[in-house]
């Protein structure tokens, strides 16, 4: 029995589940205080003896071990949370191997031991919601150095007709300031799951999506590219993206996955909303093979 908490800015979901990526029981908390959210999340995994814990969180964290804030989120602008030892909160009550990473590595993790990249060698993951991130999987083994990276805040060519001056309160108008879905939404004065399929929002979101994938494949060339969050169930948006990254690559890269197979090489989350939970029980199992 492994135990799974996907951390994340707007609410924890906490579960635990088999070592095969089966959940058997899940639950979720609103993210307050970390008092009264971590309170919850250890009340819930007392009694249920589980072998380790997985943590994929929202950040900046720090996943270095031997680094003297491993386990800490870092410079979250998220209240209360900066400087907050997440790992420590968990080993101080329970005295089993616990695996921390991102909330995009840990599904990345899950799509690549479960889900659509389930048999290939290194895969992306990245969600679109309330911010953007992105994790990666290379030679099988998730992608660090320094610290995880922070795909989502690259900067991105703005839109020839976007006025919008973006919300990232650390850069302003990169990736994440001008895509996340409160980009969206206050461009355009409504969420992004109002408006309609045919809007201009959604060629504007798929221009800055495609040049960020751009990036992405030129750099990292993954075999698998899946895209979740809440603005990618719009599911309008991944034909535009194809047809726009093709259109980026001009034919530079000469490969089936990035011609007629595009629609099967940037898909969403096989694994839908459990991406992040079965990638936290996938960081649970990877601990507990590293005790």
């Amino acid at each position: 029995m492994l135990g799974a908490i996907e951390a994340g800015g707007t609410k924890f979901v906490c579960g635990v589940g088999y070592e095969d990526g089966t959940i058997i029981e899940r639950v979720s908390f609103p993210t307050t205080t970390p008092q009264e959210t971590m309170s919850l999340v250890l009340d819930y995994f007392t009694g249920k003896k589980v072998e380790a814990i997985g943590i994929g969180s929202f950040g900046p964290i720090d996943p270095v071990l031997g680094s003297p804030t491993y386990g800490h989120i870092t410079t979250t602008p998220k209240p209360h949370w900066g400087g907050y030892n997440l790992v420590g909160a968990v080993t101080g009550q329970f005295q089993v191997p616990v695996g921390f990473d991102t909330d995009v590595n840990g599904a990345a993790l899950g799509e690549y031991t479960w889900g659509a990249a389930q048999g290939l060698d290194s895969c992306l993951y990245i969600t679109v919601g309330t911010g953007i991130g992105a994790g990666a999987v290379a030679g099988g083994e998730l992608i660090h150095g320094l610290s995880h990276s922070e795909m989502g805040h690259i900067l991105v060519p703005r839109h020839p007709e976007d006025t919008y001056s973006g919300f990232c309160p650390y850069h302003g108008d990169c990736l994440e300031g001008l895509a996340a879905g409160p980009a969206i939404g206050s461009r355009w004065g409504k969420p992004a799951g109002e408006l309609p399929a045919d809007h201009p929002a959604w060629a504007m979101e798929a221009h800055y999506l495609a040049h960020a994938l751009m990036n992405y494949v030129l750099i990292l060339s993954p075999q698998r590219i899946v895209m979740g969050g809440g603005v990618m169930k719009q599911s309008q948006l991944f034909p535009l993206i194809h047809a726009k990254l093709q259109e980026l690559l001009s034919g530079y890269v000469q490969h089936p996955a990035l011609n007629a197979e595009i629609g099967s090489y940037i898909v969403p989350p096989q694994l839908g909303d459990n991406a992040g939970l079965s990638g936290a029980l996938g960081l649970a199992k990877l601990a507990l093979a590293r005790a």
